[in-house]
């Protein structure tokens, strides 16, 4: 089975991992160009990018996919798998394979299509997730489902252990589903386009929590509490939940349920540390 890997963050990085450790290795990777990341704007490649070159894997990172069919093609490709690429797939690429292409999508569709479905589980207090496997077309996570796996979310969950979860999940469903590929394509169901939910791109604005609602959560507890642990636990570290206190920025890192009430446990103020506080 000869197949090209599409993914560019971390959550694509250890499915890639887990596949060519498994003997499921793709004949290509492609992922977004390098960028730059963090204060000193110091250019970083994408994590998928390192683990192909740890595996000695072809790495591709073109800006735009309408120049990329030819080189595409020439790999002869009986599928494509793509896992959280970021840009979006034309049609005449997502059609070059043989069997066509595979999206993982860390959500059990049609339960929150779009970009940030895990951040969106977690802000809803969801108990269970999953992941799904489909056949892509030129629309939204709106493909026939091949496979889907679900997972109980812990309480403690943050948008970091839950993307690992998922990301491992997805990697096992795949490493279970590539052997009889072709006959479960064959049996591929439509989306209940009636049960369909969309997430959206979270902003720096979504992530402010008001000073007062903080303090309400903090004193009386209650459904506000739940919905900022929530919004700490989800908005980490992108684009990251913040304050006021005291006319300072302040980041709110952490955070727990205690006796009904909301309690900050990590915090950091406007230039200054992190800050581990005491229950």
């Amino acid at each position: 089975m000869k197949f090209i890997f599409f993914g560019t963050p971390e959550f694509a990085a250890i499915i890639l991992e887990k596949l060519i450790k498994t003997g499921h290795i793709p004949s290509a990777v492609v992922c977004n160009p390098d960028k730059p990341v963090g204060r000193k704007k110091i250019i970083t490649p994408p994590a998928t990018k390192l683990i192909a070159q740890k595996y000695d894997i072809p790495v591709s990172q073109p800006e735009k996919l309408t120049n990329y069919k030819l080189q595409t093609t020439n790999y002869k490709p009986d599928l494509f798998i793509v896992a959280a690429y970021n840009k979006i797939i034309p049609k005449e690429i997502l059609e070059i394979p043989r069997l066509g292409t595979i999206g993982v999508h860390p959500s059990l569709l049609p339960k929150y299509r779009g970009a940030p479905p895990i951040q969106t589980t977690i802000l809803n207090g969801d108990k269970i997730t999953g992941t799904t496997l489909y056949l892509m077309d030129e629309k939204m996570d709106n493909g026939e489902i091949i496979s889907n796996q679900e997972l109980i979310i812990s309480n403690q969950d943050t948008t970091e252990s839950l993307t690992q979860k998922l990301a491992e999940l997805s990697a096992d469903l795949l490493i279970e589903t590539l052997p009889n590929i072709e006959e479960k394509i064959k049996n591929a169901a439509p989306q209940n386009e009636n049960q369909a939910t969309y997430t959206k791109k979270f902003k720096t604005e979504d992530a402010f929590i008001k000073p007062d609602d903080l303090e309400e959560a903090k004193n009386k507890g209650g459904e506000i509490a739940l919905k900022i642990e929530r919004k700490i636990r989800a908005l980490n570290p992108e684009p990251g939940t913040f304050t006021f206190m005291n006319n300072k920025r302040v980041k709110l890192l952490e955070a727990r349920i205690i006796d009904e009430r909301l309690k900050l446990t990590k915090i950091q103020v406007e230039g200054k540390k992190p800050t581990i506080l005491l229950y």
